[in-house]
């Protein structure tokens, strides 16, 4: 097994280098005519073996890219359970999931939070960087994350990183499976995945997933429910055409949320703790979504082995909320303090997203280098509403009981009439360019640029918006082959962040802009089956938005423009170390300071490690069993005065092939029951204690 793999992330990948020739085929091949041959190359060559290659097609080795990059593979998200996409990235090095609400989570990385997101190597708007719902991942194959600035990716970001979620393609052969899955809370789970020839030749294929699953919770009344169904179609169109097309729709419900987390504040400035399942909710809230995503890809290779691929991404959402909101200071005597703040709105989300990209190769100073330009164009719509209440006479907003409340004690508020709050429509044009330039057989540099003009117009709350800014970025690389096994690298890249916060005012705040750099070692051992990196890199923001305050006026909180100076270094190990144990260990390492020295974004760990580590028995091949999991050091909340301890979740399968197509899984999560508060970034509640699943699984 050669661990060098390709990267797929599309602007990052085009501008580090490509591939343009078909795939190889094997020699073994037989083909019953000439004519047969020609079409399973072009199958296997142009479709890349049906694998996702993101928005271009383009490929590049991790080893020799100059930025910090780590896959979910599907084989960890198979081996931890991972069946959504906040469980899948908590398995990925550097990266944090601050599930800060039952419903809502931010992605973080660098002690910043992701705003970037991909999808097949199309960007995507991410409103605020929070995630709404628990998003299906059995509609994946593997999750990629660049740590670090992404402006060549994206034309906006900051230093955190981006990250791209590879979708399942239709595979060469007929193939399916079907799983069943039982745990703690009431935890219920069906899932099946078929994949099949439409075509005699195999030149077209077809895939459907289909997942549904119902579970309780360890938060007191907290129930959920999720319906998710994925088909896709592609295909030979021509010798040397393809057309894929898909769907996705996800249906989530959800009973008992909290709206923000618990109140850890005592009147007397300590800090107060709760038993696991402690919640502020009330019987009566719930958060219903629906998320759907459908979309065209059309490539073309020419007979020179340039390539030009089209691609189009509709997205939507909406959702349904009541919810109940709890603050305050609590007396330590009487348990009283906290003030009830209810709230009922509606949303409603769409984009449509265009991207063509053209790659190829040119020679100059007799050696062979590589080109790609690119233009796409995104267009998104939010309208979120707005449901009143008499704040004089419904008892949900003012003094709760003491806490912790039963959860049928605060009665429902007689909602008022529908009332539209918000109306934004965002354009994002992206002109993009890059090549990878041979200087030598051992050195290459990637130089690229990405263009872009960003509108944003609308009302949010009152508030007229009309912002219009144009941005450059450029992206800079360099990579040096030091030996066969060992590349060094360095790399700058633009930061330029539109930013979704208000001020006091109302008004947006200006963009977040700035420098990042990053350097590293990338060393391939035992064979090619093991990657160690190490990375060190610094980045300067400046009006990265910050909470300032809560208005009094509408209740919401605003926020203030801080210049915020990172660095810090990073070292992964993954891969394979014998034919029976296979690794992944990293270290991460931030400092994080504002302009005049202070520390800034404490709810940020410091220190964080990552590690999974599987083993199969060389005695019971069948049998397979592994432990992954997290360490991260001390957090702060400075504007709520809350702390959290460093931690270590540990987690832990087993699997026992019963045969070559059934198998059965044990997962155990949360090994030791630690005890902790899931995220300071807002503060939120305590995580799950021990609780584990048994799934079986059955392939044909």
């Amino acid at each position: 097994m050669k661990l060098k793999r390709t990267f797929a992330l599309s602007s990052l990948v085009l501008a580090m280098g490509f591939q343009a020739q078909a795939q190889e085929i094997n020699p073994e091949i037989n083909a019953k005519s000439s004519e047969d041959h020609l079409e399973k190359i072009l199958i296997l060559g142009v479709r890349q073996d049906r694998v996702s290659q993101g928005a271009t097609g383009l490929t590049m080795e991790i080893d020799e890219t100059p930025q910090s990059i780590s896959v979910v593979t599907a084989d960890l998200i198979k081996n931890y359970a991972a069946n959504n996409l906040n469980d899948a990235l908590k398995l990925a090095p550097g990266i944090g999931v601050e599930e800060w609400e039952t419903n809502r989570s931010n992605y973080t990385s660098r002690g910043f939070e992701i705003k970037s997101t991909q999808i097949d190597g199309v960007g995507l708007p991410n409103d605020w960087g929070i995630v709404t719902g628990a998003l299906e991942a059995y509609g994946y194959e593997e999750v990629e994350v660049i740590r670090g600035a992404n402006g060549l990716l994206t034309g906006v970001g900051n230093s955190s990183g981006t990250i791209n979620y590879v979708r399942k393609r239709p595979t060469n052969e007929n193939e399916g499976e079907v799983g069943l899955s039982l745990g703690s809370y009431d935890y219920k789970r069906a899932n099946v995945d078929y994949s099949a020839l439409l075509t005699e030749s195999g030149s077209w294929a077809g895939r459907v997933v289909v997942a549904v699953e119902d579970k309780g919770s360890h938060l007191d009344g907290l129930e959920n429910d999720r319906s998710y169904f994925y088909g896709v179609v592609d295909g030979q169109l021509t010798d040397n055409s393809t057309l894929t097309a898909g769907f996705s729709y996800q249906d989530a419900n959800t009973d008992n949320n909290m709206w923000g987390g618990l109140v850890f504040n005592y009147t007397d400035g300590t800090q107060a703790e709760w038993e696991t399942s402690d919640t502020t909710a009330q019987e009566w809230a719930m958060w219903d979504t629906i998320s759907t995503s459908a979309f065209i890809e059309y490539a073309y290779l020419f007979d020179n082995d340039w390539e030009m691929k089209l691609t189009y991404n509709k997205q939507g959402f909406e959702d349904k909320s009541k919810l109940f909101y709890a603050y305050g200071s609590i007396d330590k005597a009487t348990q009283l303090g906290l003030i009830g703040w209810p709230g009922r709105y509606e949303s409603e989300f769409s984009s449509d997203i265009i991207d063509l990209t053209t790659r190829g190769r040119y020679s100059l100073f007799d050696r062979e280098h590589e080109v790609t330009f690119g233009l796409s164009n995104a267009k998104s719509t939010k309208k979120g509403y707005q449901y009143g209440y008499d704040y004089t006479t419904t008892p949900a907003a003012g003094a709760t009981p003491s806490f912790p409340y039963a959860q049928n004690t605060i009665p429902e508020p007689e909602w008022l009439g529908k009332e539209e709050y918000s109306d934004i429509d965002v354009t994002l044009t992206r002109f993009f360019g890059s090549t990878k330039f041979n200087v030598s057989e051992h050195l290459f540099v990637i130089a690229g640029f990405n263009a872009i003009k960003y509108n944003r117009e609308g009302v949010n709350s009152a508030v007229d918006i009309d912002n219009e800014e144009s941005e450059t970025s450029p992206y800079a690389g360099v990579t040096y082959a030091i030996s066969d096994d060992i590349n060094a690298y360095v790399s700058y890249s633009d930061i330029y962040q539109p930013q979704e916060q208000y001020n006091l005012q109302g008004d947006f705040l200006e963009p977040t802009k700035g420098v990042n750099y990053e350097a590293g070692v990338k060393t391939h051992w035992f064979d090619n089956n093991l990657l160690a990196t190490f990375a060190v890199f610094t980045a300067e923001q400046e009006s990265l938005a910050t909470y300032a305050g809560t208005n009094p006026t509408t209740g919401q909180f605003y926020y203030k423009g801080t210049d915020v100076k990172s660095k810090g270094f990073e070292v992964e190990v993954v891969g394979r170390i014998t034919e029976q144990l296979n690794v992944l260990l990293s270290y991460t390492s931030i400092n994080l300071e504002d302009f005049a020295g202070e520390e800034a974004n404490e709810w940020a760990p410091r220190k964080t490690i990552t590690f999974s580590i599987d083993y199969t028995l060389p005695q019971i091949p069948e049998f397979t069993f592994g432990v992954g999991g997290k360490w991260q050091s001390d957090t702060v909340n400075a504007t709520y005065a809350v702390e959290q301890d460093s931690y270590l979740l540990v987690n832990a399968f087993a699997r026992w092939d019963v045969s070559e197509q059934f198998n059965i899984q044990a997962n155990i999560n949360n090994l030791t029951d630690e005890k902790y508060i899931n995220s300071l970034i807002n503060v939120g509640y305590y995580g799950a204690p021990v609780n584990g699943t048994l799934s079986l699984a059955y392939r044909f």
